[in-house]
């Protein structure tokens, strides 16, 4: 098994884009950027990832992963940005831990979504709809599923639910409504199961349980900007609005 390149091709090879295949499916588990021998460095890594417990796994069933260089040749600008589009491909059945380079904001999406980071329109929430507004710019990552954008945007908070008593809240990325949820209840912080987090039930964080707001409503806001609203300067994730 070839374990290292020549030092004479390194500038041919410039940057490169590598993936790592399980022989026993052909499945690819990894796709990493690198140049020089950077794409062999993993065969000598003894972390706890699961990309190393994959390649382990292989190496203990009598193989070896087969490496490719998907494409090479590139400046390292270029690169990265075609690393994080093969990842955004793949998906989930990769052992990377990280998305590739500005993966969230200029990575993949739905056209809903692209049009929503470029155009979209201002939101005027109604004085009966009494919202809270939470960012969720740290945990957000593009095609979320809708249980871990739900997780993400409920739990958990510094906040004191009785005093302001939302009935919606809204996820917000960069200022734009993600999704719009119906609150049904607050409860302290750790009560309930997140896919996301894990929280101790003597947290002094709350947390609240809800669902998808009707249709109406979320048609209304969903994918509409509140900046209007919200202080993307500041470090509070909450804003109240008409509660």
């Amino acid at each position: 098994m070839i374990t290292s390149f020549p030092s004479n091709i390194h500038d041919q090879l410039k940057y490169y884009i590598y993936l790592y295949i399980d022989p026993q499916d052909n499945s690819i588990f990894y796709v990493g950027l690198g140049q020089k021998n950077r794409v062999f460095a993993h065969l000598h890594d003894d972390s706890e990832s699961q990309k190393v417990k994959r390649i382990k796994a292989i190496q203990d069933a009598g193989h070896e992963p087969i490496i490719h260089i998907l494409v090479h040749g590139l400046e390292e600008y270029p690169a990265k940005k075609i690393e994080a589009s093969i990842i955004d491909l793949l998906d989930r059945g990769l052992t990377n831990e990280i998305k590739g380079y500005e993966s969230r904001e200029f990575g993949r999406m739905d056209v809903e979504q692209i049009l929503a980071q470029y155009a979209a329109q201002p939101a005027k929430i109604l004085e009966q709809h009494a919202v809270i507004l939470i960012k969720i710019n740290r945990s957000f990552r593009q095609r979320m599923s809708a249980v871990e954008l739900y997780d993400a945007t409920r739990c958990c908070w510094k906040i004191n639910p009785q005093r302001h008593q939302p009935k919606y809240a809204f996820a917000v990325y960069h200022s734009v409504v993600q999704e719009v949820y119906e609150i049904v209840q607050w409860v302290r912080g750790g009560q309930t199961f997140n896919t996301l987090v894990q929280i101790p039930l003597d947290s002094d964080r709350w947390e609240f349980v809800g669902r998808i707001a009707p249709e109406p409503l979320r048609k209304r806001y969903r994918y509409k900007n509140v900046s209007e609203y919200v202080d993307n300067l500041g470090q509070n994730p909450i804003t109240y609005v008409n509660c």
